[in-house]
């Protein structure tokens, strides 16, 4: 890694600092097991596999087209700029243990360019069988069968078009038959929660740690028209409610790390029935959370993978 970082001054309307780093595609994942141990929520360019002059029939724009396919960039976002030179020595330190050849940045970015600015990139996408994921500001008539769930992430991790997220959103199409009682660990945007719901579950319950994800995921959950998915802060399952007894499926889209230090716990909130949707996962480390949650007492069910990401269904 550079001794020097990059460093853009800003003015005092700032309200957030990004740490960008870049790095050689191969160590795209590495970079970013890393960028997950300061925030659950990245901001991943990877233009690699963009070799199309259309997609979901918008023009892209050409400075994507033209961007260096040979690197990859991994952006986390710190509130004001506590915590900046501390999490600068932990990147250089986990940087030179794991050989990752990063170059840093580090800029101020005020909440509203950061909302926005990617907005102009995001456009409807259809996953599984059912379910197309339309951006809140998008005119969309959804076709006959099909769900459309509206979204506005802001700046909460969850628009559908990260793999984990989509590995999930297809298993739920497969474990959602209507009725059941749905946790969201880690719910980022609510978008998950949002598609149960609309999959036909008949209560869900989104809790994240990030107030800021909890306020993005009730304001989804509003604008969607639903009344059956409650949102809320907790600390993984420290927190989530337990009074109305066990849940039919939990899904936990974050790292592998946090799946594994939950899972001594979520057995409790499982009955014989219930599955666990986990994702977030990089494919080498799949053994490591098989492993912990067998030693738990828990089965796996079914492994699905895309693009180097992995996700479980897990039983009791």
């Amino acid at each position: 890694m550079d001794k020097d970082y990059v460093c853009e001054d800003w003015g005092t309307e700032t309200e957030w600092t990004q740490i960008k780093v870049t790095v050689p595609l191969g160590q795209l994942d590495d970079l970013s097991a890393v960028m997950s141990m300061i925030s659950n929520y990245l901001q991943i360019e990877d233009y690699s596999d963009i070799d199309l002059k259309t997609c979901y029939g918008d023009l892209i724009d050409e400075s994507i087209l033209n961007a260096d396919k040979t690197v990859a960039s991994v952006s986390v976002y710190l509130a004001g700029t506590d915590g900046v030179a501390d999490t600068l020595s932990f990147l250089k330190e986990r940087f030179s243990t794991l050989g990752i050849d990063g170059k840093v940045s580090v800029s101020g970015v005020c909440e509203e360019d950061w909302a926005n600015s990617w907005k102009a990139y995001y456009k409807p996408i259809e996953i599984g069988e059912k379910i197309v994921i339309v951006p809140a500001w998008e005119k969309y008539d959804a076709p006959e069968g099909k769900l459309a769930v509206r979204m506005d992430p802001g700046m909460a991790f969850g628009t559908g078009s990260h793999e984990t997220t989509r590995l999930v959103i297809g298993l739920l199409e497969k474990y959602i038959k209507g009725g059941e009682r749905v946790l969201d660990v880690g719910c980022g945007s609510g978008i998950l929660a949002i598609c149960a719901a609309k999959l036909g579950a008949k209560e869900c319950r989104a809790y994240d740690i990030d107030p800021v994800a909890v306020k993005v995921a009730r304001e989804n959950v509003k604008d969607s028209g639903l009344t059956n998915v409650e949102c809320d802060t907790s600390d993984l399952l420290r927190g989530v409610d337990t009074k109305g007894g066990a849940y039919d499926v939990i899904c936990a889209n974050i790292v592998a790390d946090i799946i594994i230090r939950m899972t001594p716990d979520v057995g409790a909130l499982m009955h014989v029935g219930s599955v666990i949707l986990a994702s977030g996962i990089i494919s080498e480390r799949a053994d490591d959370v098989i492993s912990s949650f067998e030693e738990h007492g828990l089965r796996i069910v079914e492994k699905a993978e895309e693009n180097g990401w992995c996700a479980l269904v897990v039983g009791k």
